[in-house]
C-alpha cells in the first residue's frame, strides 16, 4: 500500500485507530465509548460514518477483523485489531498533525470575509449578540474543566476543551474590539460599504 498516496486525515479515523490502541473493539463499542467521552464535541460522528470509516481502515491494512459474534437476535458483530500499520500511521499522522499548523475554513472567518452584505448599522446588536453566546459557552466549558478533577478525571483527557476554550476566549476578544471600532469609527472600514447601503446612514 502506498501510504504516501493515501494518508488516515480523518479525524473519526484516528480516534478509531486511538481507541484500538487499548484493546480490539467492535464499532458499536468504539461508537459509545465516543458518546461515553463526549468526544462528539470535538469530532464529527455519526454511526453511519463511523462504520465507513472502519472499513477504509480495514481496506488500507491499518485494522483487522479478529473475532465475529452475535448477541441473541442482534446482527453480527466484528472485533477489530490494531494491525502494525495502523498504529505507525497513527502515530505519524499524530505527530505531524500536532507539530503542524493545518489551514482551516471557519465558518465565522468565512461570513467576516462577506461581511460587505449586510449594512453596517446592524452589525453591532448582531455582534453583542454573538458575544452572549460565545459568554455562555465559555461558561459551559469552564465548568466541564472545573468538575474534572472531581471526577477523576486526568488533565490530559480534557486538554481539547481547555483549547476550545482559549479558542472562544480569542473569539470574544475579537468581537468586543470589532464592536467597539465599528461605534467609534465606523468610516474606519472604508466609504464602499457604506455606498452599499445608502439607505443606513441615513
Amino acid at each position: 500500500m502506498d501510504r504516501e498516496r493515501r494518508k488516515v486525515s480523518n479525524p473519526l479515523a484516528l480516534a478509531v485507530l486511538a481507541f484500538l490502541v487499548q484493546r480490539p473493539m467492535h464499532p458499536y463499542e468504539i461508537g459509545r465509548l465516543l458518546k461515553e467521552r463526549r468526544l462528539q464535541q470535538s469530532i464529527k460522528y455519526r454511526n453511519s460514518s463511523l462504520y465507513m470509516v472502519v472499513e477504509q481502515l480495514h481496506r488500507d491494512g491499518h485494522i483487522t477483523p479478529q473475532d465475529t459474534f452475535r448477541e441473541g437476535r442482534r446482527p453480527e458483530r466484528t472485533t477489530y485489531a490494531l494491525t502494525d500499520s495502523g498504529r505507525a500511521e497513527l502515530h505519524a499522522r499524530m505527530r505531524e498533525l500536532v507539530s503542524t499548523p493545518v489551514k482551516e475554513y471557519p465558518t465565522f472567518q468565512s461570513v467576516l470575509a462577506l461581511l460587505v452584505v449586510l449594512p453596517p448599522g446592524e452589525l453591532p446588536a448582531l455582534l453583542d449578540h454573538r458575544l452572549h453566546a460565545l459568554a455562555e459557552r465559555a461558561g459551559e466549558i469552564r465548568a466541564r474543566l472545573d468538575a474534572a478533577p472531581a471526577k477523576g478525571v486526568d488533565r490530559v483527557f480534557v486538554i481539547e476543551h481547555e483549547y476550545e476554550l482559549a479558542l472562544v476566549e480569542a473569539e470574544a476578544s475579537f468581537v468586543r474590539r470589532l464592536a467597539d471600532q465599528l461605534g467609534q469609527d465606523p468610516d474606519g472600514f472604508g466609504a464602499f460599504w457604506h455606498e452599499l447601503h445608502p439607505a443606513d446612514g441615513a
